[in-house]
């Protein structure tokens, strides 16, 4: 899970099963380091064979620090001698109508984040039949977002599933000596404890798990699929693994993408600036198109954490601030490019362009891998209303004014989309092309957008404000 912790820094939780029973830990911030010391104290905390962990940040439910604890996973579900355990990557939409099902069954209910929501559904499909699989696909049916999911039942039933269309990544793989299987959101999981990997679980599979290994069911074969793009710009880690490519290599080919669709730029150009460190892929591939030098003058501090994305208003300047340092004798009379993964308020790029104006760049042009960002995410990325989202009522000229930059480019979606090597048809690009592949989200983001054009103020995420839901 440390290797994960990019994918949630907010919370962190540990749950293991041993004899019938589930044991849990759960605390904030980063998963901490575990001195050897204390290592059997943890055995004894959490005892067993079968194990199930989450690192989370908040898309659904409030932020602040009594919400985040009591939204942190695995979470836990039972009644009647049933019980089942969760851990839950992704977004739900329908979450109105999920609590009202769940409350007849639990009147006093309560709804802290998504996996709460999935894991009392499947505890009351669960009930209904007594077959865990056919609990799964009913809630694979009747379950609208993104869940990769995996879970394990007072039986000690260890399993896991992915939603229909497949938004958020989940894998598995097996250690060494054979006796070892494991599911992990990305491959460096995997990776860094020696661990091969089998596969990458399908939309609409689920995948049971037993001394002998993987057993694989397909309970919904949907044709289109719709997984994340913004892992391939962002959200994952350059070293882990999607449709057989590292996800490093796919970022360098987007650079020298920018370059081949933006030869008025280069040639005028004379270096390369990153955005470190999802903007340093980018940048060797724009580097190795254009001859240009990577110029390695912006610097990460690794020990500032946070994302500045996630963060609050207040708190996203100073991060930022902090974050990135740049060397201002190599930028000096510069007529610079730099790379960026994205732009979603485009707070990040500003307030490092105003640096660079203030050291004595000539020009900055901006060159963005991921295609401009329209609309909100549904299904997982914290960027859930128009008004945070600049280029939802900005074009790339507007953009750039408002940012500072010379200009800004933007990767096409065609070859962006080439690049990941999938097809159009297996991606979520809703965010960049405002096409959602669920229904109710794109019900809820065609009426929200329209009011948002003729003034209406977004008190919240899209999917958590119930008149939204009233509307459609």
């Amino acid at each position: 899970m440390r290797a994960q912790n990019h994918r949630g820094h907010q919370s962190h939780g540990f749950l293991t099963y041993d004899k019938g029973e589930f044991y849990i830990h759960r605390s904030l911030d980063l998963i901490p380091k575990i001195k050897s010391s204390a290592i059997q104290e943890w055995f004894g905390r959490l005892p067993g064979r079968i194990g199930i962990a989450n690192v989370r940040y908040t898309t659904s439910g409030k932020i602040d620090e009594k919400s985040l604890m009591k939204g942190t996973q695995p979470v836990t579900a039972s009644k009647n001698g049933l019980k089942i355990a969760i851990s839950f990557n992704g977004n739900i939409v329908n979450t109105f109508q999920l609590k009202k099902e769940i409350r007849k069954e639990f009147p006093c209910f309560s709804y802290e984040c998504d996996a709460d929501l999935i894991c009392h559904k499947l505890l009351i499909e669960f009930a209904k039949t007594k077959d865990l699989t056919s609990a799964v696909k009913k809630c694979m049916e009747e379950i609208e977002g993104a869940f990769s999911v995996v879970g394990i039942t007072k039986n000690g039933e260890f399993f896991a599933f992915k939603d229909p269309k497949g938004i958020r990544p989940l894998c598995a793989g097996h250690g060494q000596d054979g006796k070892i299987f494991a599911f992990s959101s990305e491959t460096v999981g995997l990776d860094i404890n020696g661990f091969e990997r089998n596969f990458e679980v399908e939309p609409g599979e689920i995948v049971m798990v037993s001394k002998n290994g993987f057993e694989r069911k397909k309970l919904m074969n949907e044709k289109h699929k719709a997984f994340c793009a913004f892992e391939f710009a962002y959200f994952a880690r350059p070293d882990s693994r999607f449709n057989e490519k590292y996800v490093y290599e796919i970022r360098e080919e987007f650079g020298r993408n920018l370059v081949k669709e933006n030869q008025d730029v280069v040639k005028e150009a004379d270096i390369i600036l990153s955005l470190p460190e999802t903007g340093d892929d980018s940048a060797m591939g724009a580097h190795e198109e254009s001859g240009l030098r990577w110029e390695r003058a912006s610097r990460r501090h690794r020990y500032v954490t946070e994302r500045a994305f996630i963060l609050l208003n207040k708190e996203r300047y100073a991060t930022i601030d902090k974050k990135i340092n740049i060397l201002a004798s190599k930028v000096k009379g510069k007529r610079i490019i730099i790379t960026e993964d994205s732009v979603v308020r485009g707070d990040t790029t500003k307030v490092v362009i105003e640096k660079l104006r203030r050291m004595g760049a000539k020009k900055v042009h901006l060159f963005v891998t991921f295609p401009r960002i329209i609309g909100p995410c549904f299904y997982g990325i914290d960027m859930a209303t128009y008004g945070q989202l600049i280029g939802s009522k900005h074009t790339p000229e507007e953009i750039a004014k408002i940012i500072g930059a010379d200009s800004v480019r933007y990767q096409s979606i065609e070859n962006f989309v080439k690049a990941t090597g999938l097809s159009r048809e297996q991606l979520c690009l809703a965010c960049v092309t405002g096409e959602y592949p669920t229904p109710l989200a794109q019900k809820i983001a065609d009426e929200m957008k329209k009011r948002f054009l003729e003034g209406y103020e977004e008190t919240g995420r899209l999917y958590e404000i119930e008149e939204a839901f009233q509307q459609t």
